[in-house]
This record gives C-alpha cells, structure tokens and sequence, in this order.
C-alpha cells in the first residue's frame, strides 16, 4: 500500500506541475476573471463620472445661455436675428461638450435643455406669415389635369396652322 500512496502524490505533485506551468505560460490565468470584473466596474465608474461631468458642465452651458439671454427684451424674444447668437451658443456648448467627453450627441440632458429654452423663453412666438399646406385633392387634381389635356389641343392647332401655312 504504500507505493501506491507514492504514486498518487507522484500524481498529484504531476498535476500540480502541470498546473503552475500552464499558469505560468498564460493559457490558463485565473485573474482573467477578477481583471475582466475590474474592468467592467471601472467602466462604469469613467461613465458615471463622464456623466456626471457631462451634467455640470451642461448646467454651465445653460447658466451662459441664461445670461446671454438677459439682456433681450421680451419684445426681441421673437426676433431671429437677436436671439440666434445665444440659442447657437446653448447648442454648440452642449454639442461641443459631449463630442469632448465621448457622449453621444442629442442625449436626453441636452434635448432638456432646448425644450426648457423654448418653454422658458420663445413659447409666445408665433409665425407672422401663416405656413401654407397643400392644397386640396380636387384643387390638385385639376391643376394637374388641366396643363396634361392642353397639351394635345396644342399641338393639333400648331400643325394645323402649319399646314395652312404652306398651302398659301
């Protein structure tokens, strides 16, 4: 009994040589694991902190549009030529910044933005020229039909009167 009790730590001491060999060459690694979930948690940390970043700095962003925003008048509110500057200022801010940090770009944080502006700012606007729609089927119909059916009438009074023409 006892060789074979030598045998199987000769075994066992095999396959424990054999293990740190294959850990030690790299094809079996047992921290891929606890890398792979460093990893994920470190992802998450860098995205809950581009977030967070991303959400102070959109704040400043509005903060400036706000300012920029003081010195129109509410009869100027309406008028694009005024408000351009400060409203593409908001945009370009929020654009900018999430191009900046790898944040896609419209997000949810920045549409916030731009509907509180238009709430805040421009919903009394309204357009002074009324926009035209299509017209109605029975109106389209005809002004489509009319031209097609000139077209032959047309044609036949121009060779009509061509072949008067060489007859005289």
């Amino acid at each position: 009994m006892a060789p074979r009790a030598h045998m199987s730590s000769d075994r066992l001491s095999q396959g424990l040589l054999l293990l740190w060999v294959l850990l030690g060459t790299g094809l079996c690694r047992t921290d891929n694991v606890t890398t792979s979930f460093d990893q994920d948690a470190g992802t998450n940390r860098t995205v809950q902190l581009m977030e967070g970043n991303y959400t102070d700095i959109t704040q400043r962003c509005w903060d400036y549009f706000v300012y920029l925003m003081r010195n129109v008048t509410t009869s100027e509110l309406c008028e694009w030529k005024v408000i351009s500057r400060p409203y593409s200022e908001l945009q370009g801010c929020l654009e900018f910044w999430a191009d900046r940090l790898n944040y896609s770009y419209p997000n949810a944080l920045a549409e916030q933005y731009i509907f509180q502006s238009h709430h805040r700012y421009f919903h009394n606007c309204t357009l002074e020229h009324p926009v035209y729609g299509d017209p109605p089927e029975d109106v389209l119909l005809a002004m489509i039909i009319a031209p097609i059916c000139l077209i032959p009438f047309l044609v036949t009074l121009v060779i009509w009167r061509s072949k008067d023409g060489k007859a005289q």
